[in-house]
């Protein structure tokens, strides 16, 4: 994410062919971008499927915990080291390599058996595809006049906030499309089905994109040189804060044995990161000349974003399947309340955002997820039938009202960033947000994962499975269903406090909104 770049050379003319070749272009580009996103959220729906097909008990659900970090971790480490690589090679050959390896990631996963393998196809997918966001918006860059370059860079920023809307919905679609089964020997269908599919759609945006996209380097446009410490810092610092945040046996403590010097060495990488970026004369990120506290607390209010976006995915899809007792569609259904919230609230911030400015507008987005999240906390444990009276059901109001709230927040935090930047920089700031939300998800999950895998672990750890061993059968089933219900009242106690701790962390993001630049500014 360097941002040693010449003006473009490659300037369109006048010309509706011209225009219409480029429009093409970012279009491929942007589907490419939107193939990627859509995999970050997939197995939010259907991670309790994946966890039961590759051996994964419903009470040991943090052996899971890999398929989603795992992917993301790839993801942030791919993109400011392999985006500027398409300044060598050309953008053309570097986002068909990045689809190859896309298709690979998914073939990996799709016939994983074990929870190592389908870890390595998740973590090959990120790596491919959180490359695709900085080359097309590179690309952006070669084809647009600084003055149109910001529309089109948004159109690309579009592609990559659809994913999250769209993902998890997605993945439960094409999980139900077919019984899951053997096809030649291989297992086939049911969530499998997500990742069979990415194969021919990378075909085809690799055919399209070869029609597309111009070849050769970009003209006007000298390789870059590439942070290659600053990126490996980054990648270790969160791999080993990942680490440090895994808990195999979360039976006893929220992290395990070698957590606290594992999260100590990777905040001390993180460090050497920091001070890395600051002196070296080539960075992944350069705030040289920038307003450092409002871009700061941009990225800041970015990375908050993501750790709620991605702990109400997975524990409101948990919450639906688990409480609810509801199947994969159905708690996808329950999700997508959140999710319609989300993409409605974020047409409307950019319409707030030309009248109020971005401060006002995230502030309000950040304050109204905090209730949301507040709300969504004291949801009693008979939540199918909790009303706010007049039929008004509290599942569907609380989290319509925290999907406004963050999705309020998406349009501010982007047009801050751009504003805060010279068009130069766009792509680089851009992909930044970007990066940051990631990042949020990453640690997010990880750290929400670690405390609530253990609270379920220490409320359950007295209880004895029943056995229809020398009982009746009406004792047995009296005891499976006392068993049933404590078991359940733990994972309402393990969901409240995940989203207690989701809401505290909306509210310093409101704190951290002030930040941003005034309307005036």
């Amino acid at each position: 994410m360097t941002t040693q770049r010449t003006t473009p050379a490659t300037t369109p003319g006048p010309g509706g062919g011209a225009r219409s070749r480029r429009r093409v272009a970012l279009g491929v580009g942007g589907l490419a971008v939107l193939l990627a996103a859509l995999d970050a959220y997939v197995v939010v729906t259907v991670l309790i499927d994946i966890s039961r097909d590759v051996g994964v008990p419903l009470n040991h659900m943090e052996r899971a915990t890999p398929v989603v970090t795992g992917f993301l971790l790839g993801y942030i480490a791919a993109m400011p080291l392999l985006g500027s690589l398409s300044d060598r090679y050309g953008r053309r050959a570097l986002i068909q390599a990045c689809l190859a390896g896309f298709a690979l990631g998914s073939a990996l996963t799709a016939v994983a058996t074990d929870v190592p393998l389908l870890v390595a196809g998740r973590a090959v997918q990120g790596l491919a595809g959180g490359a695709l966001l900085p080359i097309t918006m590179a690309l952006v860059g070669d084809l647009w006049e600084e003055k149109g370059r910001p529309l089109a860079l948004g159109a690309v920023g579009a592609a990559q906030e659809l994913g999250s809307v769209l993902g998890p919905l997605y993945g439960a679609g094409l999980a139900a499309l077919l019984p899951a089964g053997q096809l030649l020997g291989q297992p086939f269908g049911g969530w499998r089905t997500i990742f069979y599919v990415n194969l021919p759609l990378a075909l085809v945006a690799a055919v399209a994109v070869h029609l597309t996209v111009p070849p050769g380097r970009p003209a006007g446009v000298s390789p870059r040189k590439i942070d290659v410490v600053g990126g490996v810092l980054l990648a270790l610092s969160l791999g080993l804060l990942v680490t440090g945040l895994y808990n195999p046996d979360p039976a006893k403590a929220v992290l395990p044995s070698w957590g606290l010097p594992v999260i100590g060495a990777g905040a001390a990488v993180g460090v050497v990161f920091v001070v890395w970026e600051i002196r070296s004369r080539t960075r992944l990120l350069d705030l040289t000349g920038l307003r450092q506290g409002p871009l700061l607390g941009t990225l800041a209010v970015s990375f908050l974003t993501g750790a709620a976006l991605l702990a109400t995915l997975v524990n409101v899809q948990l919450t639906a399947q688990t409480l609810l007792r509801l199947d994969t569609v159905d708690g996808a259904l329950v999700l997508s309340r959140f999710l319609i919230a989300l993409s409605v609230a974020a047409l409307l911030g950019g319409l707030l955002v030309r009248r109020l400015g971005e401060r006002v507008v995230a502030v309000a987005g950040m304050a109204a997820a905090t209730l949301g999240y507040a709300l969504i906390a004291t949801w009693p444990l008979d939540l199918a039938n909790a009303t706010y009276g007049m039929g008004l059901r509290r599942l569907d109001l609380d989290l319509v009202v925290a999907g406004l709230g963050l999705g309020i927040v998406i349009a501010p935090v982007s047009s801050a960033v751009l504003r805060l930047t010279p068009a130069v920089q766009h792509g680089v700031a851009s992909a930044a947000v970007v990066v940051a939300r990631m990042m949020g998800m990453l640690l997010g999950v990880a750290a929400l994962s670690a405390w609530g895998f253990y609270r379920f672990q220490s409320l359950t750890a007295d209880l004895d499975t029943p056995l229809p061993i020398g009982v009746q059968p009406q004792e047995f089933a009296r005891q499976m269903t006392a068993y049933q219900a404590k078991v359940t009242e733990a994972l309402h106690i393990e969901y409240t406090e995940i989203f207690l701790i989701t809401a505290v962390l909306c509210a310093v993001g409101t704190g951290l909104a002030l930040l941003l630049p005034r309307r005036d500014t």
